[in-house]
Order: C-alpha cells, then sequence, then structure tokens
C-alpha cells in the first residue's frame, strides 16, 4: 500500500513541506527546465524553487516545443544560468533596465548538456554565471567542485544577485526540512561515518 503524497509539494503527506514554502515575489522570471529524471528526485528542488515564486514556472521535458514562445516574453532579456566560455558573472547584470528571464536547466550535468544539446535555441542564448563562493547546504552529497548547488540554491543566490538588497532565503526553508529529514533518517552516526568531514 503506498503512502498519500501532497498534491502540491509531492512528498507523503506526513512529510508535506507546504507550510514551510514561501510566496515570493521576484521582478526577475525564473523559468526551470527538468529534465524527467528528476522528477522523482527525493529533494527535486527545482519543484521547491517554483513553488516558492510567484514569477516562476516548471517546465518538465527533454524537448520543448514551446520554446520560441516561453523565451520571447515582452519585457523581459533571456538567459541562461549555466557555465560557458561566453557567460557574463551574474553581478554585470545587476541592477538591469530591463528585468530579466532567467533560464534554469534543472539536472545532473550531464542530463542539463543534454538539455542543451536537444535544443539549440536554449544553447545559443546569452549565459550567466554565480560566483564560485557559494557553499552548498545540501550536506548529504559531495559536491563536484566550488560552488557547485542545487537548483534552488542557485536560484536564491542568482536573485539576491539581481535583486539586491531583497532576500531570498525562504526558499531554502523546505530545503534544509528535506536535508535534516533525511539525516534523521538515517540517524546521525550513520551520517557522520558517511558524510561528516568527507
Amino acid at each position: 500500500m503506498s503512502r498519500i503524497h501532497c498534491p502540491r509539494c509531492h512528498r507523503p503527506q506526513s512529510h508535506c513541506l507546504c507550510p514551510l514554502i514561501p510566496s515570493l515575489d521576484s521582478r526577475t522570471r525564473v523559468l526551470l527546465l527538468q529534465h524527467p529524471s528528476e522528477v522523482n528526485h527525493a529533494l527535486n528542488t527545482a519543484r521547491l524553487a517554483a513553488l516558492g515564486l510567484n514569477n516562476a514556472e516548471l517546465i518538465v521535458g527533454e524537448v520543448f516545443e514551446d520554446l520560441p514562445g516561453l523565451l520571447n516574453q515582452p519585457g523581459y532579456q533571456a538567459r541562461l544560468l549555466f557555465p560557458g566560455e561566453e557567460a557574463q558573472p551574474m553581478q554585470a547584470y545587476a541592477p538591469s533596465d530591463d528585468p530579466m528571464l532567467l533560464v534554469v536547466p534543472d539536472g545532473t550535468w550531464r542530463k542539463a548538456r543534454k538539455l542543451l544539446h536537444l535544443n539549440p535555441l536554449l544553447a545559443a542564448l546569452p549565459r550567466v554565471t554565480l560566483a564560485e563562493t557559494g557553499v552548498s547546504r545540501y550536506r548529504l552529497r559531495k559536491a563536484p567542485g566550488p560552488g557547485a548547488l542545487s537548483t534552488v540554491e542557485a536560484v536564491v543566490q542568482a536573485l539576491q544577485t539581481l535583486e539586491a538588497p531583497t532576500r531570498f532565503e525562504p526558499l531554502l526553508r523546505p530545503f534544509e526540512a528535506l536535508i535534516e529529514g533525511q539525516i534523521a533518517a538515517m540517524g546521525e552516526e550513520v551520517f557522520r561515518r558517511n558524510h561528516v568531514g568527507k
């Protein structure tokens, strides 16, 4: 018998995160393009970001047929949050005359690159990157390098750069609760043995 899940946050009803999910306004529009393999991921931080931001949209797929319409939002300049040789630091755009449409691929690095490969219009967007000073709060996974953040952490850092002094940390509350829940489920001893100091 399967557990009942919350239709909004997709967590088991007994672990519903909805009370922790904020409702934040942003000048920046956030478009999250999620690889299908991430949908059932235990954390699914792109979903948490989309639920917590009023000016955000989450679309799941590999090939996005509606991409021209999604990227052509009147009054917004579309930028892809993804590293690359031509990528500009996010700080170069703050503050900006035109608000940004921040396009965020969600998946492993390999899956995110696949999304760009399958959607040439996406790959052709001007790119922006975050400062590599961010340290992930995702204590259950070893980051591949400095500045490697979960999707919700990357969105928070980007928005706080673009819309300073507005703060977007409330978006991280459900993410942190998920991590604490996973640590509690595995037990402090197992967590310390397998994750602390690695």
